[in-house]
Parts: C-alpha cells; sequence; structure tokens
C-alpha cells in the first residue's frame, strides 16, 4: 500500500509506540547478538526454557512493586484474564512450582513487553528482548552468585565490550538494614527502594523528593543520602563494618558476610576488577532478596552524551529466593541476569554499526546457475532447478535467474552486481554430453576478454566448487 493509497484508505501506516519494525542488516547484528550470548549460556551447563507469552494475571501480580502498572493486561478470551509476560523471571518461577525440578541452570531467551515510555534512542522499548540465565536450587552460600557475575564478564567480552562495562552490585539485606537504620518504616522500605533506584538517572535532589511525597522525613532521607552516595570495593564492606550506628544490625551483618564470601570467589574467578560495590543500587522490584546487580556501559572519558553514554542499564538480575515459594508449599532458591538484547544492540551498532554493516553486506551466494542457448533455447528453467537443488543440498549457497528464457548479460550482470564467485554455466550441448562449464566471475585472458571457464563433467561440479571455496 502506497502512502497515497494510506491516506485514501484512512489506515495510519506506523508500528505501534515502542515498537519497531527489523529488517536485514539489524537482525544479522541482532543474530550475533543472540548467537554469542547463547554460546555462553551453553558453556555454564544452561538448559534451554521457553514459556507462553502471556500468563494468567494471578501469575504476575504482586511481584513486581510499582512497576505492576507496567503490565499489559489482556482481554477477557474464554474465561480467563492473562496479561503479556513482563519479565521472564516470573514465568521461570511458575514453571518451577509447577514442576520436581530441584536444581538447573535455565536460560530463556525471548521478548517481553511493558506499557513504560519507550525511548528508542536509549534502547527503551515497549516489545523487547531479553536473555535470561538463572540458577535454581540449594546451593552453598554465594557460589551461583559468583558465576552468575563471571557469565556476565564473558558475555560482555564475547560482545567485545569487556573493558568498556562495570558490573554494579549491592545486597538487598544491606539496604534494608540501612533504611532501617535511618528510621524508614517497614511498609515504606519498598517504596523507598524504588526512589532509591532512579538514582542513576535523577539527581539527589529528585530522588529526596519523592522520598519526602512517599511519606518520608527530609531527616530521614538525608541519613539514607550519606549512606548511598558511597562506593568501592571490598574497602567499603571494611568501612561498613567500622561504622558503629549500623554494625549491629543483623540484615547488615549478614549481607555483609555475603558480599565477603563474593569478593573471595570473584577474585578467584579474576573479575573482582570489573565489579563495583554500590549502595546506590536498589533494583525495584519486589521479589529480591539478596544480591542485586546491574551493568552498565562506561563511556569514553570525555565523550559526549550520545547512544553510548545514554543507553543506561544493559543487563540487571539478583537473588529471588522467595519467588517459587509464592506458588505453593516448596521454596526453591535462584538467582540470575537477563541481558536488555535491544540496549546492547543500540550500544554495538552506535559503535560498530559500519563494520557490522561492511560484514554483512558481503555476499552471501557462491554461485549463480546461468543458461544460454541459440534460437531454440527454451531456457534450460528445469535443468537449472534441478542443479540448484544438488547444490544446496551440497551446502552450497545457490542462486539462478526466476525467468524462463533469462539472457546472458543480464545473468552476468546479477551475479557480478552481487559479487557472486562463481557461475555454472549450461548449454544445451554440454548438457546433452552431461557436462557443464564452471568460470571464475570477472577473470579474463591476457587479451582482456573473459574466460569461457573450464568445462567439466556434471558430476565433478560439487567438488571442484568446495575445492575452489575452501569447503570440505
Amino acid at each position: 500500500m502506497s502512502a497515497q493509497d494510506s491516506k485514501r484508505s484512512g489506515v495510519q501506516l506506523k508500528t505501534p509506540k515502542g515498537t519497531r519494525d527489523w529488517a536485514g542488516l539489524d537482525i544479522i547484528l541482532r543474530e550475533d547478538i543472540f548467537q554469542t550470548i547463547g554460546d555462553i549460556f551453553k558453556r555454564h551447563g544452561g538448559t534451554p526454557l521457553d514459556t507462553p507469552v502471556f500468563e494468567l494475571n494471578e501469575i504476575l501480580s504482586n511481584k513486581y512493586g510499582e512497576d505492576s502498572r507496567l503490565i499489559y493486561q489482556l482481554e477477557d478470551q474464554g474465561g480467563e484474564l492473562c496479561s503479556l509476560r513482563y519479565d521472564l523471571t516470573v514465568p521461570l518461577a511458575r514453571w518451577l512450582a509447577m514442576n520436581t525440578v530441584q536444581q538447573i541452570k535455565r536460560y530463556h531467551i525471548a521478548k517481553v513487553y511493558r506499557r513504560d515510555q519507550p525511548s528508542m534512542a536509549r534502547g527503551r522499548l515497549r516489545e523487547f528482548f531479553q536473555c535470561d540465565f538463572d540458577i535454581a536450587g540449594e546451593y552453598d552460600p554465594m557460589i551461583p552468585d559468583s558465576e552468575i557475575i563471571c557469565l556476565i564478564i564473558e558475555v560482555f567480552e564475547g560482545l567485545g565490550l569487556g573493558k568498556d562495562i562495570t558490573v554494579k552490585i549491592n545486597h538487598r539485606k544491606i539496604l534494608d538494614g540501612l533504611f532501617a537504620v535511618a528510621g524508614v518504616a517497614d511498609h515504606l522500605i519498598r517504596p523507598i527502594s524504588s526512589a532509591v533506584d532512579k538514582l542513576d538517572k535523577s539527581p539527589w535532589d529528585e530522588v529526596k523528593k519523592e522520598m519526602e511525597e512517599k511519606g518520608l522525613s527530609s531527616e530521614v532521607a538525608d541519613k539514607i543520602g550519606e549512606y548511598v552516595k558511597h562506593s568501592g570495593g571490598p574497602e567499603l564492606l571494611k568501612s561498613l563494618r567500622s561504622d558503629a550506628a549500623i554494625a549491629t544490625n543483623d540484615k547488615i551483618k549478614a549481607g555483609l558476610d555475603d558480599m565477603d564470601l563474593l569478593f573471595r570467589y570473584l577474585g578467584a574467578f579474576e573479575v573482582a576488577d570489573k565489579v563495583s560495590f554500590d549502595l546506590s543500587l536498589a533494583r525495584g522490584l519486589d521479589y529480591y532478596t539478596g544480591l542485586i546487580f546491574e551493568v552498565v556501559f562506561n563511556a569514553p572519558k570525555g565523550a559526549s552524551k550520545d547512544e553510548l553514554s545514554r543507553v543506561g542499564s544493559i543487563a540487571a538480575g539478583g537473588r529471588y529466593d522467595d519467588l517459587v515459594g509464592m506458588f505453593g508449599k516448596r521454596q526453591i532458591p535462584c538467582v540470575g541476569v537477563s541481558f536488555g538484547v535491544d540496549r546492547i544492540f543500540t550500544v554495538l551498532k552506535a559503535r560498530h554499526g559500519a563494520e557490522k554493516e561492511k560484514e554483512a553486506s558481503a555476499r552471501k551466494t557462491d554461485v549463480y546457475i546461468m543458461a544460454f542457448g541459440g534460437k531454440t533455447f527454451d531456457g534450460l528453467l528445469l535443468e537449472r532447478m534441478a542443479l540448484a537443488r544438488e547444490l544446496w543440498k551440497a551446502g552450497i549457497r545457490t542462486e539462478f535467474s526466476p525467468k524462463v528464457k533469462p539472457k546472458l548479460p543480464q545473468q552476468f550482470k546479477a551475479a557480478e552486481s552481487a559479487g557472486v564467485p562463481l557461475a555454472v554455466i549450461l548449454g544445451e550441448g554440454e548438457l546433452a554430453a552431461g557436462q557443464a562449464r564452471l568460470k571464475v566471475l570477472g577473470q579474463a585472458d591476457k587479451d582482456g576478454v573473459e574466460k569461457e571457464g573450464r568445462l567439466l563433467a556434471k558430476a565433478d561440479l560439487v567438488p571442484e566448487i568446495k575445492k575452489y571455496l575452501g569447503v570440505v
């Protein structure tokens, strides 16, 4: 439908807000990301899982705190109230509660949906892919957590971004303990966590104002502000242990013990230098119970706020030990990470777009089958089709003209414009003798006249083509 036809019909030709079409080179780049991440998931023993794109409302409700308003509600269909999945974590918890699995390393690559205010330039959409890896089951403290952090580093190294990211970590027990010591009432801890979680996007004054609007006094907000401004490494743990005002809080002590173990394990994995213990990290979702983390892109020093520096969190996750138990009596501790493919795509395209475009636009066809003949020439379409099938079965990327009687110059032009290196030329006389010509396109003899190609038995075409392409 043309723009003029669209205007006449009254149809507005656009994608829904916060969505986009994917085509050509963008899909190739996205598939490269999937391939890299998926290979690393498998390397760590991941088992694939897929779940429905929509869940029962009661499955998703009361799991996301304030973000529950972003869930897409669906109309009643057949007596069930459903919603599009908000993430891949709650569906995993539902699946674990329905099955007898005790331990699993699971991965899931699929689309999720959020009624968020989109920002296309920053990779924040309403329909987008997540790549999740989770470890579920009873394990000794912080061993799965440290493997998840190690896996995160490996993924970004595999994507060529290993030197450009930082994994910010915190612990819900430490955060909740700090809030309690500062004077935050229990019923306000999650709403205040949600406000603190915005410190990476908003200045302190705006975050403090939101805290006060949620019922916190200015004095208590300022106490929290003194703590959440700190970040660092193991030295921050020592500093917190020496703080008399918080050292006796049981939640904080338990969280600090976990973080001590985590830094030891990250040292063994040789990834501790990529991690920053950041007390401002809160992660607004209700289901987190222990370690929380998110991955941010480090903008180059002195760089302007372009797509690379404004894209925000490109992966996030944490420990959620109570979520499975919300669906029944059986409790299964879990920890996991979710990679935001669309945001990673935004970063990679901004940084390597031209290079990837060059790779993706490289030839996609190995052989072009041509035909020629005299006045009675019928185009040899059936013969071209049969040979194409033979080459496809041999794993050779092959094309031919979709015309019954193509002209030879047009066939050469189509092959050369697509950068095809080889042509198989069929002629009526050669075919009758069981032969065909294999020509290296663009090759000329000493007089500048293009060579006609080598005359080969049809049975020798596949091995000769593979030999030229370097295919075993």
